[in-house]
């Protein structure tokens, strides 16, 4: 299953660093080929810089992050932050980068999150999987439709809970216990961010909290570091699951992603596999309430 096209397409710079570089870097080393890209450039993200500038200066960091994964490309779609929508002209848009990259795996934010760009970049994203392989779609380009449609995996939600405070489970769990330095050097490109966090999500290290998030996460399974993910899972996405074989991924619970709040219960009866973690929920309770009291991951 090596080289293999792996696409993660996010809300905003950072977003890939905080929510799935570690599977990413592995991914790479694996021989996979890893294309990255934004919605948006960050344009609202300072509270010094004008608009243009600030997007500027989060393009080259997400750039220079890129390098540091050794990916191919990096795109922005140049959404304006905060003003993500679902209409037509966005999805050809999202649909026509799927095109151009052909993926065979593919990373973007849970359906719900903590943010409307979040979770519509999820929902376009989701869309575009689909529409790009539909032969009489137009979409922006001139890139041939997809042969096929995606493996497509959600991220954890920004703070590991759903709208109303309950920790939402991952599926899988990807250790990135010997990959947590390269995410935290990638996640450093983003200088811009430290005055930012500090003033709007009262963040004094937004290194620190990612490595804290990764730590509980990897905590659930006996792993030092870890990301956490779940996979689309709805008729007529592919249902294997290929982090099983490329990174070894440990599977904590399986089941459908809903569209209204996919949280740790599958629609379709619960189902465990190897290792059982029936206590898992109450892990990240005791985890969730041992951090009580420290900022939340941001964007």
């Amino acid at each position: 299953m090596q080289n293999l096209r792996v696409l993660a397409l996010m809300p905003h710079p950072d977003d890939i660093e905080i929510l799935c570089a570690g599977t990413l870097i592995r991914l790479k080393s694996l021989g996979c080929e890893l294309h990255f890209a934004t919605m948006t450039p960050g344009d609202k993200g300072s509270v010094v810089l004008g608009r243009t500038e600030i997007a500027a200066v989060r393009r080259e960091e997400a750039r220079r992050s890129a390098d540091v994964a050794g990916a191919k490309s990096f795109t922005c779609l140049e959404f304006a932050d905060l003003e993500i929508v679902f209409d037509n002209e966005s999805r050809r848009c999202v649909a026509g980068l799927l095109r151009r990259i052909d993926p065979d795996i593919v990373f973007t934010t849970p359906p719900v999150d903590y943010m409307y760009d979040h979770e519509i970049t999820s929902k376009l994203v989701r869309d575009a999987c689909f529409n790009a392989a539909v032969r009489n779609y137009s979409t922006e380009g001139l890139a041939a439709p997809s042969g096929k449609i995606p493996h497509l995996f959600y991220s954890d939600p920004i703070g590991g809970d759903n709208l109303f405070g309950t920790p939402i489970m991952p599926h899988i769990l990807v250790d990135i216990s010997t990959e947590i330095e390269r995410k935290t050097e990638m996640l450093a490109c983003h200088e811009s961010q430290r005055s930012w966090l500090r003033k709007q999500h009262g963040m004094d290290d937004y290194i620190e909290s990612m490595r804290r998030s990764a730590k509980e996460r990897g905590a659930i399974a006996g792993m030092e570091y870890a990301e956490g993910f779940r996979q689309h899972l709805g008729h007529p996405y592919p249902t294997d699951n290929p982090l099983l074989e490329l990174v070894g991924a440990v599977e904590i619970e399986k089941g459908r992603v809903g569209e209204g709040d996919p949280g740790s219960s599958p629609t379709r009866g619960e189902e465990r596999a190897t290792p059982s973690c029936s206590d898992c929920g109450a892990k990240r309770m005791k985890l969730e309430s041992e951090r009580s009291g420290q900022p939340g991951e941001v964007r």
